[in-house]
């Protein structure tokens, strides 16, 4: 994955901070849960940017690079 994945999903996570704090302040439970899924659909995908990283790490070292 590249870097402009990684860039995206940090992104999307700070959008969903925003909305569940924002959804906190003004007493909006539906816009807090909407930025909490949100955020917690960034850090799936970031994890599996890194999952898929080390994979790649490991195949290279298995190859002798």
């Amino acid at each position: 994955m590249g870097l402009g994945d990684k860039v995206g999903n940090a992104a999307e996570q700070a959008a969903g901070k925003v909305k569940e704090k924002t959804g906190e302040t003004t007493g909006n439970r539906e816009l807090q849960a909407e930025g909490h899924g949100d955020r917690s659909k960034a850090n799936l995908k970031q994890s599996g940017v890194k999952v898929k990283d080390a994979a790649r790490g490991v195949s290279d070292s298995l190859k002798g690079h």
